[in-house]
């Protein structure tokens, strides 16, 4: 099985090369059988990569100790759930995931828009192989799940290819198995959700390359990567709000965000697009910011590479990230290369990319907009210069006399927070002003509610929350995005039932069908305003405390009181439990009881590696969260910690809202549907919305 994915990967590599040379021969020489040819080999390339993938898996699934890679992430104790999950849980897998899914994405646009375009789709095609031969390349070359274990005269067993001199297979009976503290639900599609954000958009750039290559830098090109932008935004929220979860509920801190390097580099490509999929909508009404989207495209590629070369390279140190590797030096150059190519072609086409319109007034949604993005970006060299500080620290204390140093979650929030709350201000205020210009008429018409239920709720936050200036006006702006999105709901609904006759909920529900991408995207602004109620009300609020107990003695944090009843030990084929029951008593009513606990994971070298195992108890105004830090003796006193942690289901609520908002805006309507599907005159095609 490990030569037949060797094999398919070494096909897939050649394939890709020949692919490639084919598309853009066809391209320049007008020989569409040569551009269909490198359509083909994509496809071919596609295939043989599922083929590699499905032998690991395979190799994963029955335990085959022989590769490295099976014997480092699989364990005979270890459930099949994450045997197969281990094929993104290591190094060499998760980049041959990498490929995998770049493949299906790469197969799935060009089977969606071979008909449309046909200028564009040769390049199009072209810098797709491309990555997948970069990926194929680093997964044979540097670090391939298929290398195998060998014995040496001396005991010793290195990993290669093929046999060293003097060298037999390695005849294991047992792995090492995941880290333990990967072994979490969350975990396991947290990852997946990652690569499909981070790995589809580099759909959105191949189409900017070969926009920029091709000189057809209209509007046709930017409409049809909307949705190719938007559904992997969609996949990269849901992993970075899993892996908030996962952190959440794994590492017992009482957190969800520690602005661990791993968690920016997934953070960073999510805020580039984000402006882009806000200021395209300024090209598409306006013909403005060619090159600023052009930009901004290339700056969210690249800082998914820049994010994978964090992760893989081992040159920081995470919770999350991967040993030290030989991948760096190939990642740098890949960045090194597509940057300054990707430079080279947006400075040959600048003159193609003036736009004849400007901006008419600060008072408008065009500049809302912008100074939305200029934030965004902003936020991303902050966090993007606080994450990789310590490596020029490191480099530079080579040749000054520096210390190294590192930034933490504090600075982070100092310097991010504020402009997030600005963020979120203009969040509110773009919806209500109106394109070019916006008169006082307009300004008065549509700010006064929002303005008004914005101080109403910051006034109710002021008094709930002990008179703090920044949640107050934290609250106070989630209050006006709120009245705001309320409005719009309520004017559009209105207008139907006037028109149509139809009552309040038909008219809502066929306003969101009618008008899909405007008012999806006011429902993910509701999911970010609840994430931002949740931010706001843990960091602010949360209050936590630690105590020793002996059995039947008590700790309270807020109106909570926790008793201690005592240890209980357990034990499964994969690990020793020892868990310990506290009862709970809220208001001075019972609220049940709740187990916090650790589990002695056991591996083949027989040492213990514990993780923690949270009592949360979540409710819409709190949670309880309970950590057992360990015992002494028999477990007749044991330590505990405990969090209060306000508001905190609102992030799990609003980040649902944001998932639900963006299929919203990007689920095909059915007169486009309709549009799509009809034949469509030769001479103009079918373009996409």
């Amino acid at each position: 099985m490990a030569d037949l994915g060797l094999i398919a990967l070494v096909i897939a590599f050649v394939v890709a090369l020949v692919g490639i040379g084919m598309n853009l021969a066809g391209a320049w020489l007008k020989r569409p059988a040569l551009v269909v040819a490198g359509r083909n080999a994509l496809y071919v390339v596609g295939g043989f990569v599922a083929l590699a993938s499905l032998a690991l898996v395979l190799s994963l699934v029955s335990r085959d100790y022989s590769l490295t890679y099976v014997a480092n992430q699989v364990s005979n104790t270890q459930s099949l759930f994450y045997n197969i999950s281990s094929f993104w849980g290591g190094q060499a897998g998760s980049l041959l995931f990498w490929t995998l899914v770049l493949a299906g994405f790469s197969v799935a646009v060009t089977l969606a828009q071979w008909k449309r375009q046909p200028v564009l789709r040769p390049y199009v095609t072209a810098v797709l192989l491309g990555m997948l031969l970069f990926f194929l390349s680093v997964v044979i070359f540097v670090a391939n799940p298929f290398s195998r274990l060998w014995l040496m005269p001396d005991g010793s067993m290195p990993s290669a290819l093929f046999a060293p001199a003097g060298a037999v297979p390695a005849q294991l009976t047992d792995g090492s198995g995941l880290n333990p503290i990967l072994q979490n639900y969350w975990m396991v599609i947290h990852p997946v959700m990652l690569y499909l954000g981070w790995i589809g958009l580099t759909v959105p750039f191949a189409f900017a390359v070969a926009a920029l290559a091709t000189r057809e830098l209209g509007n046709d090109w930017v409409r049809t990567i909307r949705r190719w932008t938007l559904v992997p935004w969609m996949f990269l929220t849901a992993g970075i709000l899993m892996g908030s979860q996962w952190a959440y509920v794994e590492l017992g801190w009482g957190g969800y965000w520690a602005w661990d390097p791993v968690e920016n580099a997934s953070f960073l490509p999510w805020l580039t697009a984000t402006a882009f999929l806000h200021s395209i909508m300024i090209q598409e009404r306006r013909g403005m910011l060619k090159v600023w989207n052009m930009a901004l495209i290339f700056l969210t590629f690249q800082l998914t590479i820049v994010g994978t070369f964090i992760t893989r390279s081992g040159i920081i140190e995470s919770v999350h990230a991967f040993a030290q590797s030989d991948i760096g030096p190939f990642f740098l150059t890949f960045i090194v290369t597509t940057m300054f190519g990707f430079l080279a072609l947006l400075g040959w086409r600048l003159p193609d990319l003036r736009s004849p319109n400007h901006l008419d007034s600060m008072v408008s949604r065009e500049s809302a907009f912008l100074f939305n993005n200029l934030i965004l970006v902003g936020i991303a060299v902050a966090t993007l210069f606080g994450t990789l500080y310590p490596i020029i620290s490191d480099a530079l204390s080579q040749i000054l006399p520096i210390e190294h140093m590192s930034f933490a979650a504090p600075w982070f929030n100092k310097v991010t927070g504020p402009l997030f709350v600005l963020l979120i201000g203009l969040m509110g205020s773009a919806p209500l002003l109106g394109w070019r210009r916006s008169s006082k008429e307009t300004l008065v018409k549509n700010f006064t509610f929002p303005l008004l239920f914005g101080l109403a709720i910051g006034a109710v936050g002021f008094w709930l929350g002990g008179q703090k200036l920044y949640p107050t006006i934290s609250y106070a702006v989630a209050g006006f995005v709120v009245g705001g999105i309320l409005q719009e709901f309520y004017r559009g609904a209105k207008v139907r039932r006037a028109s149509k006759g139809e009552n309040w909920l038909v008219a809502l529900s066929q306003l969101l069908r009618r008008n899909q991408r405007r008012y999806g995207g006011y429902i993910v602004h509701l999911g970010v305003v609840m994430i931002m109620i949740a931010i706001v009300g843990v960091n602010v609020y949360q209050s936590e405390g630690q105590a020793n107990l002996a059995q039947g003695e008590t700790i309270q944090v807020e109106n909570y009181v926790l008793t201690f009843n005592g240890l209980t030990q357990s034990a499964t084929p994969s690990y020793d439990s020892v868990e310990a029951s506290l009862q709970v008593t809220r208001n001075d009513r019972s609220a049940g009881t709740v187990t916090p606990a650790m589990h002695f994971y056991r591996t083949v070298a027989g040492r213990d590696q514990p993780t923690n195992e949270i009592a949360i108890r979540m409710g819409l105004a709190e949670d309880l969260y309970v950590v057992l830090a360990g015992w002494e003796g028999t477990g007749q006193t044991a330590s505990f910690k405990v969090y209060v942690n306000p508001m905190m289901s609102w992030m799990w609520i609003g980040g649902v809202v944001m998932l639900l908002g963006t299929l919203a805006a990007v689920w095909p309507h059915q007169k486009e549907t309709e549009r799509v599907l009809a034949p469509a005159p030769a001479a103009r095609g079918a373009q996409p919305a």
